[in-house]
């Protein structure tokens, strides 16, 4: 039939995710940049390797969804001890991101806070809008008369 929505349209409508805030009315808060990533697991520092490997043995391959499944399969068939050279890098770099996180949070509490400048930057364009207004003549000023 014209006009009629297919299947696929009903179905994607009803998939769509509402992008509503929180209750609190707020949105997620912008990610510094500057804040350090947190460290893989032992089990993406294993991926980091394998994936080379498989890459090699399977050069036409370009799924990743292959790759992370052959990787889980021979993770999981490891023994502890094999596992154990991804465990020790995995706590290195655990060690390093703290290490980082505390020099962060100790500059972070030293720097001015962003919501503190952006409310002084809010106030003088309220003013500077103000002044603006003066020049013109107000609205106010019109309804006297």
């Amino acid at each position: 039939m014209k006009g009629s929505k297919s299947k696929t349209e009903t179905r994607s409508s009803k998939l769509s995710v509402n992008k509503k805030p929180a209750k609190g009315g707020r949105g997620k808060a912008a990610k510094d940049p500057n804040k350090p990533k947190r460290p893989a697991s032992a089990f993406f520092v294993f991926m980091e390797e394998f994936r080379e490997q498989f890459k090699k043995e399977h050069p036409k391959n370009k799924s990743v969804a292959a790759v992370g499944k052959a990787a889980g399969d021979k993770w999981k068939s490891m023994t502890e001890a094999d596992k154990a050279p991804y465990v020790a890098k995995a706590e290195k770099r655990k060690q390093e991101y703290e290490k980082n996180m505390k020099a962060y949070n100790k500059k972070q509490a030293d720097a001015p806070s962003k919501e503190e400048e952006e409310s002084d930057k809010s106030v003088s364009e309220v003013h500077d809008d103000e002044d603006g207004d003066d020049d013109e003549g107000s609205e106010e000023e019109e309804d006297d008369d």
